[in-house]
């Protein structure tokens, strides 16, 4: 007997990966990540199977329902929307497990800023513009300690990917424009992935706006970066005039 922390991916049920689609078919008890969870993803869950909504529970309920599990032979699985090392809270309820001393296992799943940067048919890396990612979120009920503060990432002018905050959008922007400039691109995408998916373009200095005029809900990626433009530079992967260590001694 053990627990599956399974990734449930963005919402599209085909982006699952093969091993999630498998763990969720053979299902007998879940507990699920609320509203979070498209409901595309909870049909593959077996009709019969034993659910539980974690939007509604304590962290001594979700153990309660491991521990019966266990005492009931019965493998159970924990289903996280996205990848649920992040911003999955999984670390207290592995530690949970451990207390009461039940295996558990993680199935990693597409996160939400890479669902979002396929509908917006973007890399988010570029050569000489940004060779770095961050995933962040800003504070709410959970504080972001002072050195994680946008203001501060933003010096880096990475490319910044930052999570729940489509009500907070105006608050994003102006925190940026200082360090990334009025017309850097920017882009919103709500619920990526799922059927209702929306996404929203334009310049850091108007996309609040146009996010607002579009009724962008709380659940979206905010992604800010150069990497975003058109206009980045080309990599040297593919030229012809630049040789690395995966061509050296190629045939054909």
């Amino acid at each position: 007997m053990k627990i599956i922390f399974v990734g449930a991916g963005p919402g599209d049920p085909e982006l699952l990966t093969v091993r999630a689609r498998k763990a969720l078919r053979k299902c007998r008890i879940c507990i699920f990540a609320g509203s979070l969870v498209s409901p595309a993803v909870m049909k593959i869950v077996p009709k019969e199977a034993e659910l539980h909504d974690s939007a509604h529970m304590a962290l001594e309920e979700i153990m309660d329902v491991c521990r019966r599990a266990r005492d009931r032979g019965i493998d159970a699985v924990r289903l996280h929307s996205g990848d649920p090392s992040l911003y999955g809270a999984i670390r207290e309820q592995m530690s949970g497990l451990d207390r009461l001393g039940i295996p558990y296992e993680v199935i990693p799943g597409v996160s939400a800023f890479q669902a979002a940067a396929a509908a917006l048919k973007a890399e988010l890396t570029a050569p000489e513009v940004s060779q770095t990612v961050i995933l962040t979120r800003t504070s709410g009920r959970t504080r972001v300690p002072p050195p994680q503060e946008l203001k501060e990432l933003a010096r880096s002018q990475s490319t910044l990917c930052i999570y729940l905050l489509g009500d907070k959008i105006d608050e994003v922007a102006r925190a940026l424009v200082p360090f990334y400039g009025d017309a850097c691109p920017a882009a919103v995408v709500y619920h990526a992935s799922w059927p209702d998916q929306s996404v929203v373009e334009g310049a850091l200095s108007e996309i609040a706006g146009k996010a607002g005029r579009a009724g962008i809900g709380r659940t979206s990626v905010i992604i800010v970066g150069q990497a975003l433009s058109r206009g980045a530079p080309a990599s040297k992967l593919y030229d012809a005039a630049f040789s690395h260590g995966f061509r050296k001694g190629r045939k054909g």
